[in-house]
């Protein structure tokens, strides 16, 4: 049964946490915490201004990131931070390893249960893909894709053939586009490359 707490968004939040909380005492005081895998995740982070925007689906990094939380006993230390790249395909490969079941060969995404241990030398992405489609109706954002690494995201418009190009160690909040600068070439080649390769994937 949830508590509902009365108000607007700031108090769906708090009623969201508290039964988040009320889930995981149960699990702790039955004895099942130790066998049980809980994941919080969802939908694209929200733009509040940044950028311009309000919404969402942009592939700026205030939409692109999602929360990701697991507490996993049986594999997990508590507090720790997964630097690696993540995305949702990875999700049911995990559910799947932790729940003992085969991984089907055709499905997209690797099991997060290695870094769930917090081994080092798993061999893992470099870089991660994304594309909107969905134009004109509803939201009026132009059809996008893009691949974004460690440390640079390229973003392509194809219906108006524009690309961005950021650095997101010296400009974390993608303010100015490198992309057609001579001396940032090398690089835009090699992303383009890249993003070719995962969309053949």
């Amino acid at each position: 049964r949830l508590t509902l707490r009365e108000g607007g968004k700031a108090s769906t939040v708090a009623s969201l946490d508290d039964n988040v909380g009320r889930l995981l005492r149960a699990l702790d005081q039955t004895g099942l915490a130790k066998n049980t895998a809980v994941a919080y995740t969802s939908d694209n982070g929200f733009f509040l201004g940044d950028h311009g925007w309000y919404d969402k689906r942009f592939m700026y990094e205030e939409s692109l990131r999602i929360p990701f939380l697991v507490r996993c006993p049986r594999l997990a230390r508590g507090g720790r931070v997964e630097q690696r790249m993540v995305v949702n395909v990875d999700f049911a490969p995990t559910l799947l390893e932790l729940a003992g079941v085969p991984v089907p060969a055709d499905m997209q995404g690797k099991s997060l249960a290695p870094l769930l241990k917090g081994e080092n030398n798993v061999e893992w992405r470099s870089s991660v893909y994304y594309h909107y489609y969905e134009y004109p109706d509803a939201h009026r954002v132009r059809p996008h894709y893009g691949v974004r690494t460690e440390r640079h995201k390229l973003i392509h418009y194809p219906t108006v053939d524009e690309w961005e190009l950021f650095d997101l160690k010296n400009d974390p909040r993608e303010l100015r586009s490198l992309y057609g600068e001579p001396a940032h070439a090398a690089l835009s080649a090699a992303l383009q490359a890249e993003l070719a390769r995962l969309r053949r994937h």
